[in-house]
């Protein structure tokens, strides 16, 4: 079974024109990101056209960092929330990828301050 990539590292560095420390910042920044917290909110309350802005915003920052996984996982709900085809475990793994994300953001970090 092939590992999870939560980061691409490589990729996001190269997309701040090889700056890592505006890397590290940026990632730093997302780590107070509350478009998850959004949308367990949204989804909770069934309000889907707010979950719906807040998924694609977390989807759209995610793949700008190049955060892989959590790209993933977002667009796998923002899909089943456009289709209305919600599974609420599939906000359970992005929830799990969230915190996963999290503390490989922390191992990136660390390298680049």
């Amino acid at each position: 079974m092939a590992d999870i990539i939560y980061i691409n590292e490589e990729e996001g560095v190269k997309r701040v024109v090889n700056n890592g420390k505006l890397y590290a910042k940026l990632l730093t920044k997302f780590k107070d990101d509350k478009n998850l917290e959004n949308l367990i909110a949204s989804a909770d309350s069934h309000d889907w056209e707010s979950a719906k802005v807040s998924v694609h915003t977390l989807k759209g920052t995610a793949a700008n960092l190049a955060l892989t996984e959590l790209f993933n996982k977002s667009l796998e709900v923002e899909t089943q929330i456009k289709t209305n085809s919600f599974n609420p475990d599939s906000l359970e793994k992005l929830k799990i990828c969230f915190a996963e994300t999290l503390i490989q953001i922390d191992k990136v970090i660390v390298k680049h301050v």
